[in-house]
């Protein structure tokens, strides 16, 4: 039988009033825990989240390889192998195809295997295929190691933001996940850089490092806790609950917090892929799935893929833009903003007006847009999905908004090219139109999860979904 027919009213209300239990119970210690984790063995037990996070957001660097790769190296590939624009477009886009393979898989490969044993299956695909990419004399093997190398990333999206996010204290958290996408960030700006220096070969190099530097740090990391007591393995959770918290700190009292919530979750039916559809579900679903399609449809791919032909369209400087646009990864602004110069900047260069204002509103406006996505749109939404579901949706929820990331990946890095030569204005404004819809979406929707643990957002999330159930 389906969960939805398993689920009756009482088990309903019995799940909400265990949870608010819970959550009253964590008020209550809170101070106690606090007063517990400070001290000579708080710096102890905080330099091993710091570690486990370095390590974990090794991958997070590989995935910034992956996606600026195919930049700077466009023009060099396409000499070398002969590609035609339609040949190196499959050979940019194929990577988000692997990608919405290894989204199908991570969730449940990340139960199965734990969340280190995913990263480290992850790792081992993508080395593989940067390999085949670094050797390949003909566009199969290209698209074969590039397709390797997006199965890779595409666990690697998922799995880390919620490593971070299972191990980190709740008033650490936010700060934690963030460095998910700096390093994202990170990675990419490295392959920009060292791609207008380096053959495309040897620009392999950036993402075979870090796969290696995690698969090492795996073997010394602890597994996450919560996956451990979800399976019932009572002393290596305690063990890694220890490593994480520090060796003198009293970790019963959250100990107890995480076994009794993964208690209840266990007492509920298995949630299916179909299941994830019940109204209990649409709220965290809808801001999951729906951000991440706004993220994907703004554009940000598009530009990052090629970003290097863009500025050449625009009449820059591939390699001096490329460089700026790198560097600049860190600032913010608005990608509304940068999309609508941009486009102007085409519709300018389209009528022959202002045309050295032109290349100057291009640059601008790309600059402006890759800041603001990386501070904004590039991590919250990957951080808050981390947060939102529950434990026991966990795993097919984070496969099915995966799934929708690499979706729209692939749709608009495929179409970017095709779309740029359509209208180079029109395909910003779009861009533009698209964020604008995201400001909105955002204010009406994503709920707050500073300084709240997951259980307490979670439980939010229910009662703002029973109250629109109510009112039906």
């Amino acid at each position: 039988m389906s969960a939805s027919k398993d689920l009756d009213d009482g088990s309903t209300l019995r799940e909400s009033e265990i949870t608010e239990a819970l959550i009253s119970k964590e008020k209550s210690t809170a101070v106690l825990i606090a007063s517990n984790s400070s001290g000579n063995d708080g710096k102890g037990s905080i330099l091993v989240v710091i570690l486990s996070t370095f390590v974990a957001v090794s991958g997070s660097f590989e995935f910034g390889s992956a996606v600026g790769f195919s930049s700077p190296t466009q023009s060099a590939i396409r000499s070398d192998l002969g590609l035609s624009l339609s040949e190196y477009s499959v050979f940019g886009s194929i990577l988000t195809i692997g990608s919405m393979i290894g989204a199908i898989m991570c969730g449940s490969l990340a139960d199965y295997v734990g969340r280190k044993g995913a990263m480290r299956i992850a790792a081992v695909f993508s080395i593989l295929g940067w390999i085949a990419i670094s050797f390949s004399e003909a566009a199969w093997t290209l698209d074969i190691g590039r397709l390797s190398v997006g199965y890779g990333i595409g666990v690697l999206s998922y799995v880390v933001p919620v490593y971070i996010a299972e191990i980190t204290p709740k008033h650490l958290r936010g700060g934690f996940t963030t460095v998910n996408q700096l390093m994202i960030v990170f990675g990419a700006s490295v392959a920009f850089i060292l791609g207008t220096i380096l053959t495309w070969r040897v620009l392999t190099v950036t993402g075979i490092v870090p796969c290696l530097i995690l698969l090492l740090g795996l073997f010394i990391v602890p597994e996450s806790p919560r996956w451990l007591a979800k399976l019932g393995r009572q002393q290596e959770f305690e063990v890694a609950l220890r490593r994480l918290r520090g060796k003198e700190a009293d970790i019963s009292e959250e100990a107890v917090e995480i076994e009794e919530y993964i208690k209840t979750i266990d007492s509920l039916p298995q949630v299916t892929l179909i299941d994830l559809f019940q109204r209990k579900y649409a709220h965290p679903l809808i801001v999951g799935a729906g951000l991440i399609a706004l993220q994907q449809f703004g554009g940000c791919n598009g530009i990052g893929f090629y970003a290097s032909e863009t500025f050449v369209s625009a009449g820059f400087s591939s390699t001096v833009g490329t460089i700026a646009m790198a560097s600049i990864q860190i600032s913010a602004t608005g990608t509304c903003m940068g999309c609508l110069l941009v486009a102007i900047s085409f519709v300018l260069e389209a009528h022959d007006s202002l045309t050295k204002l032109s290349p100057i509103l291009a640059l601008s406006g790309i600059l402006v847009f890759s800041a603001s996505f990386s501070i904004g749109m590039g991590g919250i939404p990957w951080v808050l999905m981390s947060e939102i579901f529950p434990i026991n949706v966990k795993g097919t929820a984070g496969s099915l908004v995966n799934l929708v990331h690499w979706f729209g990946s692939w749709a608009m890095t495929f179409a970017y090219n095709f779309f740029m030569s359509w209208s180079r204005a029109g395909t910003f404004f779009a861009f533009s139109a698209v964020s604008a819809a995201t400001v909105l979406f955002v204010a009406k929707l994503v709920p707050e999860t500073k300084g709240r643990t997951l259980e307490e957002i979670q439980a939010s999330m229910d009662h703002a979904s029973s109250g629109k159930s109510s009112m039906h």
